[in-house]
């Protein structure tokens, strides 16, 4: 039997989210999609949701745009502090992702990423890396940085580094939290829009 509180109408093209073919899309969320391919090229996973506000859309894309180009940080330790903040907040989607970007773009080492997701001790031989890490370990848990951790991070990635490891855990918390809101699964269809 099926329960009554389970509706089909609640289930979309990515999750619960109904997306919104690129010809059927009002002004305002053209606009915003158009804008979001133009600076990354696609419109990736949460990007796609994120239309549904297109003047928020519209504000949030560049951060990632930085991220992707801009950042103190390296691909390796933004995808660090990623797979720690997806694997913190159980997000499916984000974790199948980035377990691949971690590996393919970042360099992480399979088993690296795979202790990352599942919470388990790492440690990086590259000092930046782990000093990164052990950052992003604190706030994600949560726990307190020490004065001692701070000043080592201080000293090994700067203040910029230090701004940008914070940012990045809100910015994919963020991203995490819309995909949960939207029911998104690991195996979703990431490209449906561009395709």
């Amino acid at each position: 039997m099926t329960d009554p509180m389970f509706k089909a109408a609640d289930f979309g093209t990515f999750g619960r989210y109904r997306e919104v073919p690129v010809a059927d899309m009002p002004a305002e969320m053209r606009e915003a999609y158009e804008f979001t391919k133009r600076l990354r090229g696609l419109v990736p996973g949460p990007h796609r949701i994120w239309l549904a506000n297109p003047a928020l859309s519209k504000t949030i894309v560049p951060t990632g745009l930085y991220y992707q180009r801009h950042s103190s940080l390296t691909k390796s330790e933004i995808e660090i502090v990623t797979n720690l903040v997806n694997a913190r907040w159980l997000s499916a989607y984000a974790s199948y992702e980035h377990e691949a970007i971690g590996e393919n773009q970042g360099q992480l080492a399979p088993e690296t990423v795979k202790r990352l997701i599942a919470g388990l001790p790492v440690s990086f031989d590259d000092p930046r890396e782990d000093v990164v890490y052990q950052v992003a370990y604190a706030l994600v848990q949560p726990r307190l940085v020490s004065l001692g951790l701070y000043r080592t991070a201080r000293e090994r990635i700067g203040d910029p580094g230090l701004v940008d490891v914070a940012v990045l855990i809100g910015w994919f918390t963020m991203v995490c939290m819309t995909l949960a809101v939207f029911d998104v699964p690991a195996n979703a269809d990431a490209n449906g829009l561009d395709q």
